[in-house]
This record gives C-alpha cells, structure tokens and sequence, in this order.
C-alpha cells in the first residue's frame, strides 16, 4: 500500500548515519549550529535548516515517489512541504527534530588543498548549504533525504547557505535525466520556492558574452530535495585519513574505521560478506568502487555528460553520479567541451577517466592505514590501484563498441570516426542517434552536422561509413541495440534557461514538459516535441554566458 500521510512517512524513519557514527562533541545539542567553525572531530553536526518564508510548490518526482510507495499527494501535504522546504519542526516521532551536515576534504585532481579554507587548516571544508534531514527505509531499499539550499552550516564559510531557483530547478532536473538515462545517480524528491526569500547571486546579463558573470542578479530561493542510498563522499574519507596521518586526535583511527565500516554497510553490504575479516572487506570494497567508479564515467562519456568540477569531495564513495552544481552535456562535439568557466581543461569531457583515477587514487590512499601491519591485503588494496587505467580503458572500449554496435571494440575505426566528428563539427546526441538508423548514405548523418563540409571530408565519411557497415552484423537487431544506448535527446542548457526564467514567474508548464520530455529519452519524441527537442543549438546561444558557459554561482 502507498504512504499516504505524513504520520506514515514517519514511520518509516531508521537514522542510520545518526545512530553508528559520532557527533562533533562541540556541536550544540540542539541543532542551531549555524555560524561558520572549525570542526575537529566527529562524523557530523547536528544542524537544523533554515526555513522558506511561505513556500510553494514547483515540482516532484513522480518516478521516484513511486520507486518509494509515497503517494502523490504528499507533495502538497502541509507536513511534508514544511519539512522538505526547510520547517524541520514538522518532524513528528520517531524522526529527529534535527538535521545533520557532514565535513570532508578538498582535494584537485589527487593533490591535497587546506590552504583555500577559510581557517587555513582545512577544518572548515563540507556541506555548507547541504543538510540532511532524514534516512528511512522504503520498500526494502534504505534512502538518505537532504536539503540542498537548507540555510548555513557551520561549514557555510560565512555564506547564506542558501540554493537560487535557477540551480535548484537545473539539480531537480539533471538528476531524474540522469535516472532515465540509467546513469546511476542522486535522485529529485522535490522543489520548493519562496517568493519572498531572495538572494543575490552574481550571473548573466541578457545576451551577454562575457566569460564570467557580468552583473548581480536577485533570485528566489529555493530548497530541492535529493536522495540517495547516502551521500558519503571520496572527500569524506580523506579527511578521516588525514586526521589519523596528523594524529589530530587520539580516536582519529577508530573514526576513519567506523566510517568506512558505515560506507561499506550503507552501500557495498549485499556484495561484501559480513562475516570476512574487516581487512578483507577493506580490500572488497576497494574493488568494488573501483568498477562502480569505472562503469560511471563510461556511462557519462556515452551520453555526453561533463561533470565540468569533478574533485574527490564531488565525487560519492558509492558509485554513483553526485552534486549537479558546474555540469553541462556536449552538444557541438568536442574532447576538451568544459561548461564551467573555473573548470579549466583538467575536468573536460574527455579527461573524465582521469579525473577518475586521481580521485581513485585519493580513495585508496586513504583506505591504508586501516590495512598497516597487514602487508598482504595491502599489496592486494596496491595491486587493485595499479589496474585502475586499465579497467577503465576495458569500460570506454566496450561502451564506444556498444554505441557503435560493434561486437569487438575497433580501436582505428573509433578513433578515426571521433577525428572526422570533431572536424565536422557535429552534434553528439544526434549524430549517434541518426547513425543508429545505420544509414547507407552520408546525408542522414549530416543532420547531425553545424557546418558545411568538403567534399573531400565527404569522402572520408563516405569510407567510414562503409568500413563500420561491414562490421555489423543483422541491421534491425543492431540499430535496436544502438537505440537503448544512444538517446533521441539530451539535455540543452537553451531550454532549460526558459524553464528556471518562467518558473521565477511562477509558470511551471516548461519544468513540467521537460519532466515528460527526459523521463523516456531512448524514445523518439513525438513530432511536435521532436520540433523542440531534437534540433541543433541555435547560433545565438553559442558563447551566451549562462547557456554555452557559466559560473558555479548558484
């Protein structure tokens, strides 16, 4: 039977997190631990959001409320929208009257950063508008939900803690895309506005070109609601190691090890035996994230998406897609595509796997002093670091094989194809889609294509063309096949900026349609919709700060 009331979804409560790992001792008893500080020690901070002043509705997730057993109604029950819009005093036993914000580490491309920290000690780095607000389990399946835009922390570094529509209807979005797509990802519950809350933000100018943002914008505040199995990071991890490598405090030890126990329980515990000495579980778990991690920036580079910041705090210890915040999808196809402007061309498209491994690298270095003295479950954690390029390769190969159709990876013919891509200029989502029909002749893919091309690129095409045909097998099995990996359409930020703009002015219709549009995106849209959805970028939105490129500002 469906949860219907707000009574019911209490019940369901079962705080995990709260009841295995330990409070910062110097946190307030109470939750009102709002001010920017150090934290030492612990595994969270008892915190309690900020509210919306009189918060309204813009949208929830219809899957995943049914993934859930909630029924729709919820969404709109007074209860729930006090408590997913901020009002934690709408808490009702057995959940706790308090939300939780956890610390982690910084670290870029596997290099250690403190310094950037407002104390200078990296004591000050975690979830600084984040908070979590509750865990439970539903139909079996163990859920943490957490308020992005919930009000300041005591990792805020002195910011409001605040999320602005624009940002919270983009999450919202990406995140169920992302699901639709079968990318493993954070999942969309809901998004609530205030119309009276606002903050300001730096951003865009109308038809501005600018590569940084131009002007302060005032914007509504919002609060959107993700959920995931939890939200233990890489970043996370590290900063118990470094505790323990510092000997920051005399239980330095015992807390990376209680958190690693809670990572492998909350996410690894049907694939990792109980019953095996903790060392080994260590080493399992290595291995494990390891794959999970590979298959996922396979999974990104074959539907064009771009994390576009992707450090260790960024990235979910398990396995999974996580903070929607600089991200972009590749439409003009281009290696080095970067949405954001501070991203620099180390978090591009196609440096994914390496942002990966350095990532990787940072996971493994902190699971190793959980393994001093055991020399032989530490060459095994070693061995399975050594094989992270490797595994990683074996994942892109065979997802370039599947979006080909091939049954063996064709490295000349990949390569080649990518080369004649990027000088013609074409768009990725497109070109994969109209070339899933596996046409004979070349006009089908030029579709696909922004620029004119010559005829002796047309050669080059041609030859191609007929090089790949001869490698597939059946054409009707094949092009199925390609069709369930190359989507009809994806996402494109010039239709989503009208979305988060009209949604300001309390018009969701666009929000609504995009739900529809991308919760079947293998499917080709209707004609009316194809007329919108499955067309090349507009020339006026190249170099459109906001919509080609922009900050992390939100």
């Amino acid at each position: 039977m469906p949860t219907t009331t707000f009574a019911e979804f209490a019940q369901r409560a079962d705080y995990s997190l709260l009841n295995s790992l330990r409070p910062d001792p110097q946190a307030s008893g109470d939750g009102h631990d709002h001010r920017p500080r150090q934290v030492f020690s612990g595994h969270y901070v008892p915190v309690t959001p900020t509210p919306l002043a009189a918060p309204e509705f813009v949208a929830h997730s219809r899957t995943l409320f049914n993934d859930l057993g909630l029924s729709e109604a919820l969404a709109h029950d007074d209860q729930f929208r006090r408590l997913f819009s901020g009002d934690i005093s709408a808490a009702q036993e057995p959940m706790r009257p308090f939300g939780w914000a956890t610390g982690y580490a910084l670290s870029i491309y596997g290099s250690e950063y403190t310094q950037q920290c407002p104390f200078g000690t990296g004591n000050g780095y975690g979830d600084g508008r984040a908070i979590s607000v509750f865990e439970g389990v539903f139909n079996g399946q163990r859920w943490e939900m957490q308020l992005k835009g919930g009000g300041p922390t005591p990792y805020c570094r002195g910011a409001d803690g605040r999320a602005v529509l624009r940002s919270s209807v983009r999450e919202f979005l990406a995140q169920e895309f992302m699901h639709a797509l079968g990318v493993p990802t954070s999942r969309s519950l809901t998004l609530y506005v205030s119309r009276s809350d606002t903050v300001r933000r730096p951003w865009y100018s109308p038809n501005s070109r600018s590569i940084d943002p131009d002007v302060l914008v005032d914007n509504p505040a919002a609060i959107t609601t993700r959920v995931a199995p939890s939200f233990l990071r890489v970043g996370q991890l590290e900063l118990f190691a470094r505790r323990v490598r510092r000997q920051a405090h005399p239980d330095a030890r015992s807390e990376l090890q209680m958190i690693v126990a809670h990572l492998i329980e909350r996410n690894y515990r049907q694939e990792i035996d109980p019953a095996l000495a903790f060392s080994e579980q260590v080493v399992e778990l290595a291995e494990l994230f390891r794959t999970r991690l590979t298959a996922l920036v396979a999974h990104w580079m074959r539907v064009g998406y771009c994390q576009g910041n992707f450090n260790s705090d960024n990235c979910a210890a398990g396995g999974f897609t996580l903070d929607y915040g600089p991200f972009g999808f590749c439409e003009l196809f281009d290696p080095r595509f970067q949405p954001w402007t501070a991203g620099g061309e180390h978090f591009c498209f196609f440096n994914q796997p390496a942002a990966a491994e350095a990532n990787y690298q940072m996971f493994w270095s902190a699971l190793r002093p959980l393994l001093e003295g055991n020399s032989g479950a530490l060459a095994r954690l070693d061995q399975i670091r050594d094989g992270f390029a490797g595994a990683m390769q074996q994942e892109l190969e065979a997802m370039w094989a599947r979006k080909l159709g091939l049954i063996t990876y064709d490295a000349e013919l990949v390569n080649e194809l990518l080369q004649l891509m990027e000088r013609s200029k074409v768009d990725y989502t497109i070109f994969f889609r109209r070339l899933s029909d596996i046409p004979e002749q070349l006009s089908a893919l030029k579709e696909s294509f922004y620029l004119p091309s010559s005829e002796e690129l047309d050669g080059q095409w041609s030859s191609w063309l007929e090089r790949w045909r001869a490698l597939i097998g059946d054409l009707s099995e094949t092009s199925a096949a390609m069709q369930r990996v190359n989507p009809a359409i994806t996402w494109r930020e010039w239709l989503i900026a009208p979305a988060y703009e009209q949604a300001a002015q309390g018009d969701t219709r666009a929000i609504q349609e995009l739900q529809a549009v991308f919760s079947h995106p293998y499917e080709a849209p209707a004609a009316e919709l194809a007329a919108t959805y499955d067309r090349l970028k507009p020339k006026e939105f190249f170099n459109a700060g906001g919509v080609s490129h922009y900050s992390c500002s939100s």
